[in-house]
């Protein structure tokens, strides 16, 4: 009998950091813990290192390999020394929407970035963040730049210091906006043109190299960004894309080939196995139940009830663009609701809207996604609002594939573990970890009523655009 190997993977996520500890030839998870970060879209990075020593303690004990997935697209400036000069700018952050303007029209429309680095830059992207921040004071002490799970790998490196030899890679690096999946390669010009002059960045590690050493002996694996962590977590196959509902949503699946979509909506990125993974994300999901829940006045079981014995949404329509929006790309938009009658004026309706509102947006993401050439015939929902009964009963009919439940896990941390587990084996693939699977509600749609119900959504979108993309002042 073999002994038991042991690798750690670590989810540093928007909210909290992750951390579970696997067996390496398995992936049953043994031991796990959990940290919150503070809310806000700019942080201080020395809060997740914070997190990570309070998720990790009295967990590492056997550890051999460890990985860090990261939240994508946060923009962390370090000085040479490896200090951090302004707060971690989140993916979220749309503070640069203007700044995302001025870029696309600087390198000659979206077809130019589809082309450059297979993604139309949105202001959740690094690049962005990098524009928005090149006039303020902090942009002069500047000399690297990097993202979340760099930095973190950089921290938990013993052999490493200050801004030598920190490295990032694939699944992160095609989130930023200046580095290339197609070519495998940066692009330092577009990182000139959003800052206005070069700066270091991380080496791009292969996806089962080790890069370092923790304090405590483990080998450190190249991590990545929290999507593509997703994926090798699930153990995505050819014709699944996972629909993720949480603080955003997200529609992705993998790809033998790159994609360019120049119409900005699906974002050409690299997973973490050496292939591609393009995925669509919008900013409003499990949020969009419990803030509809709570304007009705009901928990969220309440909610489901009452979205589930509506026989349908009589025409009310909820644009769900609570926090802007980033796919469609309207980043100063706010939530609309049409159809409003006494009719309509009930909880029920109220909450079958925001269903409807939640999933149509991701059933246009699925839709983007098919129009790239990927098959869609199985979706795999995961998060915390697919376990909504509302949601799953819906899903279905609207998403328009089979949809199945992975059972609830920390997938990221999941995927990063994997990573770790297959640096440490040296092998030509990640181990296979079984992922078990359950089935959602029974429909409760048929397709006639979930096109009836799209048709709607696009055409209130359509017709609200303009008002929508203007600025909303309070």
């Amino acid at each position: 009998m073999t002994e038991q190997r042991l690798v750690a993977g670590v989810d540093c996520s928007t909210q909290a950091t992750k951390v579970v500890v696997c067996d390496a030839e398995t992936g049953a998870v043994l031991r796990e813990g959990r940290a919150p970060h503070p809310d806000g879209t700019q942080v201080d990075p020395a809060e997740w290192w914070k997190a990570w020593e309070i998720a990790s303690d009295g967990l590492l004990d056997g550890v051999e390999a460890i990985s860090v997935g990261g939240q994508q697209h946060g923009m962390v400036l370090l000085d040479e020394a490896g200090e951090v000069v302004h707060p971690a700018v989140l993916w979220n952050d749309t503070s640069s929407a203007d700044a995302t303007v001025e870029l696309v029209d600087e390198l000659g429309g979206p077809g130019a970035w589809a082309e450059a680095v297979g993604s139309v830059p949105v202001p959740s992207f690094t690049v962005t963040k990098l524009r928005w921040v090149r006039d303020k004071e902090a942009a002069a002490r500047a000399a690297a730049v990097v993202l979340p799970h760099d930095w973190m790998t950089q921290r938990l490196a013993a052999d490493r210091h200050g801004i030598e030899g920190i490295t990032t890679d694939r699944g992160d690096a095609s989130g930023t906006g200046w580095w290339s999946p197609a070519t495998n390669s940066y692009r330092p010009d577009l990182v000139e043109l959003a800052f206005g002059r070069q700066l270091a960045l991380p080496r791009v590690a292969g996806p089962a190299e080790i890069v370092g050493r923790t304090a405590f002996g483990a080998a450190i694996a190249a991590g990545t960004g929290d999507n593509a962590a997703a994926a090798l977590g699930l153990d995505l196959q050819p014709g699944d894309v996972a629909v993720s509902l949480g603080t955003s949503g997200t529609a992705f699946a993998r790809s033998a080939h790159p994609t360019a979509d120049p119409t900005g909506l699906v974002a050409g990125f690299a997973d973490a196995t050496g292939e591609y993974l393009p995925l669509v994300c919008t900013l409003n999901a499990a949020r969009v139940l419990s803030a509809t829940a709570e304007l009705l006045g009901l928990d969220l079981d309440a909610f489901n009830d009452a979205a589930l014995a509506s026989p349908g949404s009589n025409g009310l329509v909820l644009l769900p663009y609570l926090d802007g929006e980033r796919t469609p790309d309207l980043p100063h938009s706010t939530g609309l609701i049409y159809g409003l009658t006494r009719a309509t004026m009930q909880p029920a309706t109220m909450a079958r809207a925001a269903v409807e509102g939640l999933l149509c947006g991701l059933a246009d993401a699925v839709d983007a996604l098919r129009a790239q050439g990927l098959p869609v015939q199985r979706v795999l929902m995961l998060g915390g609002a697919a376990k909504s009964r509302a949601v799953q009963a819906l899903a279905p009919a609207l998403l328009g594939a089979e949809v199945t439940l992975p059972e609830p896990a920390e997938y990221v941390a999941l995927g990063a573990a994997r990573q770790a587990a297959w640096a440490l084996s040296g092998a030509d693939a990640p181990p296979t970890w079984h992922v078990p699977v359950g089935k959602p509600e029974p429909s409760v749609m048929t397709d006639a009523q979930a096109a009836e119900v799209r048709a709607l959504y696009e055409q209130v979108l359509t017709n609200t655009r303009p008002l929508l993309s203007a600025p909303y002042h309070q």
